[in-house]
């Protein structure tokens, strides 16, 4: 009796199921677990973006609209001169004439009164005038960057002198601008009107 009790307390001994340590490969996919899943997380949360890089870009592109858009007003700007100016000449070239005759009938007057009494006539008033807005017209267009231009006794120019005629002229060379029967005007680099001239055969 105490032989079987023995056994039996000896095959439970045996039976008893003994303690192991946990296999080293699931500590292993463990960590791999731990590693994918920082993986995924670094693939799935955006990049930073570089701030400064950015702030770069929108400051040049800043600046080249800003140089576009002062660009696009001087030439506007140029345009709208041009045109007004255009439209002004021909009253300018009214008042040339205007004063020329009045000048011319100023000069016969004055030499009547010089045949009559000796004595020379005083400018007329309506001379005075016309000069006086013929002056006024020409600062206020130099002001704004227009020039009246006569190229008397240079070589003529097709892009800036229109030949209304050609004449032999002793002592002057051919293709010399002689005379100029309207002058011309011209905004910065641009030819408004093109002077009008007699050019030396």
């Amino acid at each position: 009796m105490s032989e079987e009790r023995d056994t039996t307390l000896d095959g439970q001994r045996e039976a008893a199921p003994e303690e192991t340590p946990a296999p080293v490969d699931a500590a292993v996919e463990e960590v791999d677990d731990t590693e994918e899943r920082a993986q995924d997380a670094a693939v799935e949360a955006p990049e930073e973006p570089d701030f400064k890089d950015l702030y770069l870009r929108a400051a040049a592109e800043t600046e080249n609209v800003r140089k576009r858009a002062r660009r696009d007003v001087e030439a506007a700007q140029a345009r709208a001169v041009a045109r007004l100016v255009r439209e002004i000449l021909p009253s300018l070239d009214n008042l040339d004439r205007a004063l020329a005759a009045a000048e011319a009938e100023e000069a016969d007057a004055e030499h009547a009164a010089k045949a009559v009494d000796g004595e020379t006539a005083d400018e007329h008033h309506l001379t005075k005038g016309i000069r006086l807005v013929q002056q006024e017209l020409l600062a206020a267009l130099t002001r704004v960057g227009v020039e009246a231009y006569s190229p008397q006794g240079e070589a003529f120019d097709p892009h800036h002198h229109e030949a209304v005629a050609q004449q032999p002229v002793e002592g002057a060379a051919s293709g010399t601008v002689v005379q100029v029967y309207q002058p011309g005007y011209r905004y910065k680099d641009e030819v408004l009107r093109a002077a009008k001239v007699v050019v030396a055969a």
